[in-house]
């Protein structure tokens, strides 16, 4: 299993959600996704963990990664709704990371509007379309 990720731009920050399993075969992609959040949006990147299964010790490497990437480019890494399975453990080498309990949390904590622009991967879960796949 891998993941599905939409990202979606809002006004001086951005929120990359991911639903599926952050998995060693899902590094890549993740890493795919957050330099398109670094290409398309500006401010922090807020990781909205809500629809993730779980992720490996992997896929927290890659999450601490992202963060070190982000700061790299003057933008910060913050998380929302961490699957139960596990926390982020980042090492000395990784900036501050904000967790927040859930995405309408981190997004008052902005006083983030409305969205602007929204992409994802093609088999995005939207429970607005009957014909979305399920996530199993």
């Amino acid at each position: 299993m891998t993941i599905e990720w939409r990202y979606t731009t809002r006004e001086d920050l951005g929120v990359l959600s991911l639903a599926g399993y952050l998995g060693a075969d899902a590094v890549d992609r993740f890493t795919g996704a957050i330099g398109w959040a670094l290409a398309r949006g500006t401010g922090p990147v807020i990781l909205d963990l809500t629809g993730l299964l779980g992720w490996s010790a992997g896929g927290q490497i890659a999450v601490a990664q992202a963060a070190r990437r982000l700061a790299g480019h003057g933008r910060s890494l913050e998380l929302a709704a961490i699957p139960a399975d596990g926390s982020l453990v980042p090492d000395a080498t990784c900036p501050t990371v904000t967790v927040h309990c859930d995405l309408a949390a981190a997004l008052a904590a902005h006083g983030a509007q409305d969205e602007i622009r929204q992409w994802s991967t093609d088999d995005w879960p939207d429970p607005r379309h009957p014909t979305a796949p399920a996530l199993t």
